[in-house]
């Protein structure tokens, strides 16, 4: 699936996520959630993807925005802060502040 500007509209990345900026994964009541941002470069904002792929039931796909630039680049590096972060299970502190106290 293409991911395009929830700005613009414009495709800021592939089928394969060749494009993304930054990920995170975390495990909140069984669940588990995969936020990705993505930047577009002629808005210059950030779309946030939420994969939420549930324990019972079906996984959905959803997405937020626009981001600031600013905002976006803040917890981008907040992210990166973390060795692992698509590790749903992992409790670091970037873990723990991006998805506050939330985790199982």
């Amino acid at each position: 699936m293409k991911i395009t500007c929830i700005k613009c509209g414009k495709m800021i990345a592939d089928e394969n996520h060749k494009g993304i900026s930054a990920s995170i994964s975390g495990s909140i009541m069984g669940d588990e959630y995969i936020e990705s941002y993505f930047y577009c470069d002629e808005c210059e904002v950030y779309t946030l993807e939420i994969y939420h792929d549930r324990f019972l039931g079906e996984d959905d796909i959803r997405y937020q925005g626009p981001i600031s630039k600013e905002k976006g680049e803040e917890i981008i590096k907040l992210i990166q802060q973390c060795e692992q972060p698509w590790d749903k299970k992992c409790r670091c502190e970037a873990h723990k502040k991006y998805f506050g106290d939330s985790l199982d």
